[in-house]
């Protein structure tokens, strides 16, 4: 399933209210019925936690947000919880607020320091009086595993860089790097590991004469290259041949050409040129970094139609900082 980082979230909250709105719904109603007895509520709480596996801690607050049970657990009752004042955890809001059952954005836990859950559901009296609420905290790393990676959009993104960098942008100038010097024989080899070699993750640093690499048969380990690596052949050897991958975003014969428009960055201007780029075949993603520290990520195919203009910002259309 390919989702966007939000539908990936919201489609998670939805599985998880509706297997915990039902128990929490049912608890609360028997804690109404022995309402405020505290070692009655908390032997209740007790047994709930058979109802929710996956719960942290299930406790009582009343209509002040003041606890008014221990902290029910795996490991049994925790005192120290008693008393505690919640009124101000985020959590809360949506709860006190009127909402019958609310589920919490995800947070970090203030002992465990673990991104948690918390669900609260409110207990009202026959006459509808506000009783108090009923909390349940969960660790999300406790959760059924029930994820699906998100998709990584497919749209340009800029981002802002050190304003520090920015602010001396034009006491500065390119200062001409081993890479430069050697930037023909650079790219050439560069497009051959990724269309032969099985290169599909690499980043150019050009200032500082280097590359970070990835290979489909060893994804989980990069490799790191100087000038001496990068301008000589026989690196080649020590990647095995690999097909070029069927399901990459990036057509093969786009990849000289995108590490052409990388050269053409790099040198189209003494003060604004390119720091580092890099692509991904797989996500088709392109990746650049300017002197002015401003970054950019796009799609292969919109690098492909920008021209130096634009990216010296001479085309009517904001440029790169």
């Amino acid at each position: 399933m390919n989702e966007t980082l939000q539908e990936s979230i919201d489609r998670q909250r939805r599985i998880l209210q509706d297997w915990l709105s039902a128990p929490l719904i049912r608890i609360a109603g028997d804690c109404r019925q022995v309402w405020p007895d505290r070692q009655t509520l908390e032997a209740r709480l007790m047994d709930g936690l058979t109802e929710l596996p996956y719960c942290k801690y299930l406790y009582l607050l009343d209509e002040q947000s003041h606890q008014i049970t221990s902290n029910a657990s795996r490991d049994g009752l925790l005192e120290e919880h008693y008393g505690r004042d919640r009124s101000n955890r985020p959590y809360l809001a949506t709860a006190l607020a009127g909402a019958a059952f609310s589920l919490s954005d995800a947070y970090i836990s203030r002992n465990a320091r673990r991104p948690s859950l918390t669900a609260v559901q409110i207990i009202q009296a026959d006459n509808g009086r506000r009783l108090g609420y009923l909390g349940a905290d969960f660790d999300l790393r406790e959760l059924p595993a029930t994820q699906a990676l998100s998709t990584q959009p497919g749209q340009w993104m800029q981002l802002k860089g050190d304003p520090a960098i920015r602010s001396g942008l034009f006491h500065q100038a390119r200062v001409t790097s081993p890479m430069d010097e050697r930037i023909d024989l650079v790219l050439d080899l560069l497009a051959e590991l990724i269309t032969v070699n099985g290169i599909f993750h690499a980043k150019l640093h050009f200032s500082s004469s280097r590359a970070t690499l990835w290979s489909v048969e060893d994804p989980y380990r990069f490799r790191i290259h100087g000038i001496e690596e990068l301008s000589n052949p026989d690196l080649c050897l020590t990647y095995p041949r690999w097909a070029y991958p069927a399901d990459a975003e990036i057509p093969q014969d786009a990849v000289p050409r995108i590490l052409r428009c990388f050269r053409d960055l790099r040198f189209m201007d003494e003060t604004i040129y390119l720091r580092s780029g890099m692509l991904n075949i797989f996500n088709g993603l392109i990746g650049l970094t300017f002197s002015c520290d401003g970054s950019h990520y796009m799609p292969w195919d919109e690098f492909l139609d920008k021209n130096l203009r634009f990216w010296l910002g001479t085309s009517g259309e904001e440029g790169i900082c």
